[in-house]
C-alpha cells in the first residue's frame, strides 16, 4: 500500500484555490479512478499520465489506483492536474522521494512523451502560491507569466522526466524569469484635428475615471477620440496591472507577459452578446467587461447593440464587479471600467448638422434614440457633441493638437489631488465622499438644483455633475468648486435625461 501527497492549484474565477492530490495503491486488479468533482478534461488524464509516465522510462504502477482532488466539493477543470497527478503515482510507487513533494506545488498539462505543456491561470496561481511559503514549478511555457508574481520562486520544466530528476536531487531546473517589459507606443492626441469640446472631455474623463458618450454623425472622429484615451491614463500600479494580468491569465486568450502593464483597450462588435460582455458558459470565463478592468471599453454604435447587452452594463458600471453565477458554481470577476461609448445622433446619422441633409422625423430619431435605456445614460457622466468639421480643418498643413504627453501630465497631477484627498478618483466616490468634498456656494447650489429641475434628471445624475465638477476643479487645481466648474459640468448632460 502506498500513499503521496501533491499540492495543486484549481481555477476559480480569478482565484486560485488550494487543491491537494492524494494518490492511493493498493492492491486488486490494475485500475484507475479519480475523484474529487473532475471534468471531462481531468477525467482524461488518466490516459495522458500512462502515456507519460511510460515515456519517461518510469513504471506505471499494475496497481488499483485512486486519485483524489481535495476538497471535493471544487470542481476542478483542464489538464493543470496532469503533472501533480504523475508525480502522486511516482511517489506512492516509490520511484521519487515523496518527502520532496512538501514544499512545492505544481502546475502542468502532460502529452503522451512526458512534454510539459502550458496552462491557462498560472499568473493567479503564483500570487497565491506566494503567501503560502512554497515553491512552484510551471511549464517552460509558462515560466514568463509565472514569474510577474513577485515573492515566489518559479522553476520551469519542459519534461516529467526533468521535474523528476530536481526531485530527486540529480538536475537543477531554472528560474523563472519576467521578460523586458515593452510599452507599445498608441495613438496620440496630436493627430485629432479640432474638436476642442471633446478633447477637453476626454481630458476631463481621463483625469477623473468618468464614463464618456460622443454623440455626432459618421466619420467625425468619435472613434478616433476613444482610441486616444489609454494614453492619457497614468500608468497602472502593480496592484492594478496584476488584477488586469490575471483576468486576462484565466481568460483562455493568452497573456503577453512582456506587455502586462499596459492598460487594456478593449472594442467589442455590436453583434455581441450579453454572456460575450459579462462572461459565462458552463465553466465561467471572464467576459469584455472584466478584459477591460482598469482600462476602456470602447462600444462603438450604441443603440445597434442588443437591448439586453447593454442592459447588463448597469450593475458593473456601479459596483465594480460581475458575478456569475452557474448552477455547480458562482465566479466573481473584477470589472472595474472605464466606458466610452459612440453613437450617431439619428438613424441616418445627420440630424443637427448644418448641411441639412437629414431627413428622419422626429419619431423615427426618438424611436433611435430609446434603443439606450435612461438608467444606462444615466450612468455615462459626459454626454457630448463632436460636430462634423470643416474640410479646411483637415488639411494636411492644419496645425496639430496639443500631444497625449502634456494632457497625461495634467491628468497625472488632478489624479493625484484626488488620490491624496479621498484615496480614490472622483468617478469612485461614494455618497458620503461626494457629500463632503464636492460642496457647493450657495448661489451654485440653486443652479444646480434649477438645472436638474428644467433638464428632469435623477439623483444619481446630480451626484455624477458634482463629481465631474470636482475633477474640472482639480484639472484647474482648485480647491472648491467654483461656478465655472460646476457649469461646465453641467454642459456635459444635455443628451442622455432622465426622469
Amino acid at each position: 500500500m502506498g500513499l503521496a501527497l501533491v499540492h495543486g492549484r484549481a481555477r476559480a474565477g480569478i482565484r486560485a484555490p488550494a487543491v491537494k492530490v492524494e494518490v492511493h495503491l493498493a492492491g486488486g486488479l490494475p485500475s484507475m479512478s479519480i475523484v474529487g468533482l473532475p471534468e471531462a478534461a481531468v477525467r482524461e488524464a488518466k490516459d495522458r499520465v500512462r502515456a507519460a509516465i511510460q515515456c519517461a522510462q518510469f513504471e506505471f504502477p499494475a496497481r488499483r489506483i485512486t486519485v483524489n482532488l481535495a476538497p471535493a466539493d471544487l470542481p476542478k477543470g483542464g489538464g493543470r492536474f496532469d503533472l501533480p497527478i504523475a508525480l502522486g503515482i511516482l511517489a506512492a510507487s516509490g520511484q521519487i522521494p515523496a518527502d520532496a513533494l512538501g514544499d512545492w506545488e505544481f502546475l502542468g498539462e502532460l502529452g503522451l512523451t512526458g512534454e510539459l505543456r502550458g496552462t491557462d491561470g498560472v499568473l493567479p496561481a503564483a500570487l497565491a502560491v506566494a503567501a503560502t511559503g512554497r515553491r512552484l514549478l510551471v511549464p517552460a511555457a509558462n515560466g514568463a507569466e509565472a514569474a510577474l508574481a513577485s515573492g515566489v520562486e518559479v522553476r520551469t520544466a519542459r519534461t516529467l522526466l526533468e521535474v523528476c530528476a530536481l526531485l530527486g536531487g540529480q538536475k537543477a531546473l531554472p528560474l523563472a524569469t519576467a521578460p523586458e517589459q515593452r510599452v507599445p507606443a498608441g495613438p496620440d492626441m496630436r493627430e485629432v484635428r479640432g474638436q476642442a469640446q471633446a478633447r477637453r472631455a476626454l481630458e476631463i474623463a481621463a483625469a477623473g475615471g468618468h464614463h464618456l458618450l460622443l454623440v455626432g454623425p459618421p466619420g467625425c472622429g468619435k472613434t478616433l477620440l476613444a482610441s486616444r484615451l489609454p494614453g492619457l491614463l497614468p500608468d497602472a500600479s502593480e496592484a492594478e496591472a496584476l488584477e488586469s494580468a490575471a483576468v486576462q491569465s484565466v481568460s483562455g486568450r493568452g497573456l503577453d507577459p512582456a506587455c502586462w502593464r499596459t492598460r487594456p483597450f478593449r472594442s467589442p462588435h455590436h453583434t455581441a452578446s450579453a454572456i460575450a460582455l459579462v462572461g459565462g458558459g458552463s465553466e465561467p470565463r471572464p467576459g469584455e467587461i472584466s478584459l477591460a478592468h482598469n482600462g476602456v471599453l470602447f462600444l462603438d454604435e450604441l443603440p445597434e447593440w442588443d437591448r439586453r447587452a447593454l442592459e447588463v452594463l448597469r450593475e458593473p458600471l456601479e459596483s465594480g464587479v460581475v458575478t456569475i453565477s452557474r448552477a455547480a458554481r458562482q465566479s466573481e470577476f473584477p470589472a472595474r471600467f472605464q466606458l466610452v461609448a459612440a453613437m450617431n445622433p439619428c438613424p441616418c446619422g445627420w440630424a443637427g448638422d448644418a448641411s441639412g441633409r437629414c431627413r428622419c422625423t422626429g419619431d423615427a430619431i426618438t424611436r433611435y434614440r430609446a434603443r439606450i435605456s435612461g438608467p444606462l445614460l444615466d450612468r455615462i457622466d459626459l454626454h457630448v457633441d463632436v460636430p462634423r468639421l470643416p474640410p479646411a480643418a483637415l488639411r494636411p498643413d492644419a496645425p496639430e493638437g496639443e500631444s497625449s504627453g502634456h494632457i497625461r501630465q495634467r491628468v497625472i497631477e488632478a489624479r493625484q489631488r484626488q488620490l491624496d484627498r479621498a484615496g480614490v478618483t472622483n468617478a469612485a466616490l461614494d455618497q458620503a465622499a461626494t457629500a463632503r468634498d464636492c460642496r457647493l456656494a450657495p448661489g451654485d447650489q440653486a443652479l444646480l438644483e434649477r438645472a436638474i429641475d428644467a433638464l428632469h434628471l435623477s439623483a444619481r445624475a446630480m451626484h455624477r455633475i458634482l463629481r465631474v465638477a470636482r475633477t474640472i476643479a482639480d484639472l484647474e487645481s482648485h480647491e472648491r468648486i467654483a461656478s465655472l466648474h460646476l457649469t461646465e459640468a453641467l454642459g456635459y448632460r444635455g443628451f442622455g435625461r432622465s426622469g
